[in-house]
């Protein structure tokens, strides 16, 4: 039986349910990143690191919905911190307490954002971002870094879809390359807004920047004007003060999302006082900034019970089961790289095939999903704080004796 064949004879529930869904939703999901051939496993539940698809199939979950479950499923304080403020209402055309608690402990790790503003997702956070840096500098040009993710929307993707005028406005360059950055923007240094970059990128397979180079892009948009915009959406949770705090390097703007939301549609953007300034309603001429569940108490409720069980001792111990898992992969045939919780496991050196939603090697994710872990289908994941070092040795395990098998299971994945 061929690992397809085993996936197929286990998940019948799924395929019934992937098959009901593309009749209303295409791809039968709302996520490209959730989709790996021939259907993914459709969850019915999770406790602490584990999750039970609904054909029963138990999987230690090493991905918690793209990095952004940091203490696990159903962790007892953020469950009890959702049910108080659901009690209380779940939403208000106003402000509430819950926000300005995590707005302050949020500033409490990240000096550098001396004003924020909620959002709903990373998505919406890099938009508003880059729209200030836009306003303030009064320039159109945002530069981004090769495979960089900085969400959906028009101004950081291209394609079907979205006008090359818009496209136009963002450049792209070279990563880690001094020489190359002011190559690539030579003559056009009135023009830049801001620089973009992940200090870790997560779609680009878990590469972090080395810290001389972001203290060279410090520089640099000092000199030239520009804003620097740290996208941590994934990266916070490499710290307590996120990557940022880590090489030391201040950015004149910062996006989150992922954990501050503890498993709830919530994200942010913010900096330095003078830029965030001008979403201030009070001024005449404020940027708007509208949202129907921006700074949603319950999502703010369930992020600040996060980030209050995420202490400097929990972060240390997330590093060190990353470095744990690193070492045990080494000499298997494959590269792991860590940075703090985050790992991207390669079966070979090829980074090619490393992009949103493409499988860079579908028997590695397809194997190990029947071993009983779950990954990204590009090899990526993070580890949450309620693993154990038996589990991360035994993901390494798994991974070793995967990639002990790859022909054969590459040939079975392609049958």
């Amino acid at each position: 039986m061929t690992l397809l064949d085993e996936y197929l004879a286990r998940t019948p529930r799924s395929r019934e349910l992937f098959e009901r869904a593309t009749a209303s939703l295409p791809g039968g999901s709302t996520r490209t990143t959730v989709y790996t051939a021939p259907y993914p496993p459709y969850i019915a539940e999770g406790r602490g690191l584990t999750i039970r698809d609904v054909d029963g199939n138990l999987y230690r979950d090493f991905l918690g919905n793209y990095t952004a479950l940091i203490l696990g499923h159903a962790h007892p304080a953020v469950v009890e911190a959702v049910e108080k403020q659901v009690r209380r209402g779940s939403a208000f055309a106003a402000p509430t307490g819950t926000e300005v608690e995590l707005a302050e402990e949020i500033r409490s790790r990240l000096p550098s954002m001396e004003r924020l503003r909620f959002t709903n997702s990373g998505t919406e956070a890099t938009m508003f971002a880059i729209r200030v840096a836009r306003a303030f500098t009064g320039r159109r040009l945002i530069a981004t870094f090769e495979r960089a993710y900085h969400g959906t929307h028009d101004g950081v993707v291209g394609g079907p879809g979205v006008p090359d005028a818009v496209r136009a406005l963002t450049l792209e360059l070279p990563w880690g390359y001094a020489d190359g950055v002011e190559r690539a923007i030579r003559g056009r240094e009135r023009e830049l807004a801001a620089i973009v970059i992940e200090p870790v990128q997560g779609a680009g397979g878990v590469r972090a920047a080395d810290p001389a180079f972001l203290a060279f892009l410090r520089d640099l948009t000092t000199r030239i004007g520009a804003l620097l915009i740290f996208d941590e959406v994934i990266s916070f949770r490499v710290g307590y003060g996120g990557a940022q705090g880590r090489v030391r390097v201040r950015p004149d703007l910062t996006t989150l999302g992922k954990i501050i939301g503890g498993g709830y549609p919530l994200a942010a953007f913010g900096g330095r006082e003078d830029v965030m300034a001008l979403f201030d309603q009070r001024r005449a001429g404020a940027l708007t900034h509208g949202g129907t569940y921006n700074g949603n108490p319950v999502a703010a409720a369930a992020g600040l019970a996060t980030l209050r069980e995420l202490t400097h001792a929990a972060c240390e111990r997330l590093a060190m089961l990353g470095e744990r898992l690193r070492g045990a992969v080494a000499g298997s045939g494959a590269r792991v790289a860590v940075e703090g919780s985050l790992f991207q496991v390669w079966a070979d050196e090829s980074i090619s095939a490393v992009a949103t939603g493409i499988s860079q090697a579908p028997g590695l994710f397809l194997a190990l999903l029947l071993d009983g872990f779950y990954i990204a289908p590009r090899g990526m994941g993070a580890i949450p704080i309620v693993a154990t070092e038996d589990d991360v040795d035994e993901l390494a395990s798994a991974i070793r004796l995967v990639l002990a098998r790859r022909p054969e299971t590459e040939a079975a994945v392609a049958t």
